[in-house]
């Protein structure tokens, strides 16, 4: 059975950058890096994400296409159900996921190994105003949302598999990816 990797946090914390820098690496160790489905535009600039209609989200939702589904910030996000034949089949699946469905995810994956991204407060704010998708009154409020997940976040070491393994994103970015690369491979998945 290969284990589920659970990529969380802020909107700006840099995931899909992460993702994308630590691509080469995970493949080569047979780990697969998933697509979500996201009902956001194909022209929406971000991810490399499968862009679908409501419509057709809700259809392949209701039709059981989803391991893991949720919505969040007016989009619905759906993790493939063949993550589940991957894991079966010994895969190690990396998923980019949600601080809110975090519960959720747990508990249809109780082993899987939970990775919070931050970065800093102003750093974050930069970043997100740099991208142009929001109001800065909507900024402000996710910002106030990452403060309050942050400080309500179990710390790593505590709850055992339960952990939230923390990665700091604030500067110095190839040193992220070396320690995701570092926690990914000391949890035993994609080794």
């Amino acid at each position: 059975m290969g284990k589920l990797i659970y990529l969380i946090g802020p909107s700006g914390s840099g995931k899909d950058s992460l993702l994308q820098a630590a691509r080469a690496t995970l493949d080569a160790r047979g780990c697969r890096i998933v697509q979500r489905v996201i009902t956001r535009s194909a022209e929406a600039v971000g991810e490399d994400a499968e862009a679908v209609t409501p419509e057709q989200f809700d259809r392949r939702e209701a039709e059981g296409a989803f391991a893991m589904s949720w919505r969040a910030n007016g989009l619905a996000y759906g993790i493939p159900k063949q993550i589940d034949d991957w894991l079966a089949a010994g895969h190690d699946v990396l998923v980019n996921g949600s601080r809110a469905y975090l519960p959720q995810a747990r508990q249809r994956y109780p082993d899987m190994l939970a990775i919070l991204l931050t970065v800093d407060s102003q750093v974050l704010r930069q970043r997100l105003l740099a991208r142009g998708r929001e109001t800065v009154e909507e900024i402000e409020a996710r910002l106030a949302r990452n403060a309050q997940f942050q400080a309500s976040a179990n710390p790593e070491g505590e709850g055992g598999s339960a952990r939230l393994h923390i990665l700091d994103n604030s500067d110095h970015f190839e040193q992220t990816v070396e320690n995701l690369l570092n926690l990914i491979g000391a949890s035993r998945a994609c080794a």
